[in-house]
């Protein structure tokens, strides 16, 4: 596993995937807005946690608003990797009010989607207690793979390999269809690919043999604590031991006590719930004053407010 320091992604990274959302959910033109909202109008815009998160994402929603319109400012509240509150302001928008409206739900689906992950990451590295590394997967939705890796960043959680290109790792097909654990680890170092050996091993059987083979490390799958504990006590130091299988929050402070170095965690990635973040949208005058004076939103600008109410755009 590599340690890939936590800092803000390179926009190459977004700014497509970005512009595919955008071209997705625009179509031939956002038929709404065009007929109801004059394309001179300015507007003033908040993004709020409506629940208790960490957030993750906000130069990917930066890049929304951008996209449509280049000259609208964003400016957050917090940054990546933050926990937050219901009722926190977490960025403010201005620009053209009709691009804002367009824009908004690509933005809040990024938005969501990468606070979600770095949510619930945060709950398994603070079940784990520093007691062991909790890892990603590769189980992550085609083609955002580092927008969502990223997001795990931001979680306290450590990616495992980016791609297959990126680690070795060994897994039973390999082992069913390369001649067997010594055989398939044999292969691998004469492939002389300089990266740590990894071997899943579905039986303490297979542990040993990839003990002998000179694995490095040996990912333990779907066997029970006390297999596990004796997996590591054979192992003995001599590689590194990763669990996996059947892995949920509830059992991460047992398997942390196991001796084993990292648990891997698909649930981060395939299954984290979406944040609750809305955007709430109001005019500006000319002067760049709200429209409505000592309006809701105008208080919602200053990062310590969280109440009041203001025409939402959350659907």
């Amino acid at each position: 596993m590599k340690s890939v320091p936590f800092a803000p992604l390179d926009p190459a990274l977004y700014r497509e995937a970005v512009r595919r959302a955008l071209a997705e959910d625009l179509g031939w033109g956002d038929v709404t807005t065009e007929a109801t909202v004059n394309a001179a109008l300015h507007g003033r815009g908040v993004i709020l946690a409506k629940c208790d998160c960490v957030i993750a994402g906000l130069d990917v929603a930066a890049e929304a608003f951008r996209q449509l319109d280049p000259g609208a400012v964003f400016i957050p509240a917090l940054v990546d990797g933050d926990r937050t509150v219901n009722g926190t302001v977490v960025a403010n928008v201005r620009g053209a009010a009709g691009a804002m409206l367009t824009a908004e739900r690509t933005a809040l689906n990024f938005l969501q989607r990468l606070s979600g992950i770095a949510t619930l990451t945060r709950r398994f590295v603070d079940a784990a207690a520093g007691g062991i590394t909790i890892l990603d997967t590769r189980k992550t939705t085609p083609t955002l793979r580092a927008l969502e890796k990223y997001a795990v960043r931001a979680g306290g959680g450590t990616n495992h390999r980016s791609g297959l290109d990126d680690g070795i790792l060994i897994k039973d097909n390999h082992i069913r269809l390369g001649g067997g654990v010594a055989e398939v680890v044999r292969k691998m170092k004469a492939a002389r690919q300089e990266m740590p050996i990894e071997i899943e091993a579905q039986s303490l059987q297979q542990v040993d043999e990839a003990v002998a083979a000179g694995a490095d490390v040996i990912l333990v799958d779907n066997l029970s604590l006390d297999e596990i504990r004796e997996a590591v006590r054979r192992i003995g130091g001599r590689a590194k031991v990763e669990l996996s299988g059947g892995v949920t929050l509830d059992r991460i402070p047992a398997l942390a006590r196991t001796g084993a170095d990292y648990v891997s965690v698909g649930a981060l990635t395939h299954s984290a719930p979406a944040a609750d973040l809305s955007f709430e949208l109001e005019l500006e005058s000319a002067t760049g004053a709200s429209a409505k004076a000592g309006s809701s939103a105008e208080a919602r600008f200053r990062p310590d407010s969280s109440t009041g109410a203001s025409a939402k755009a959350d659907v």
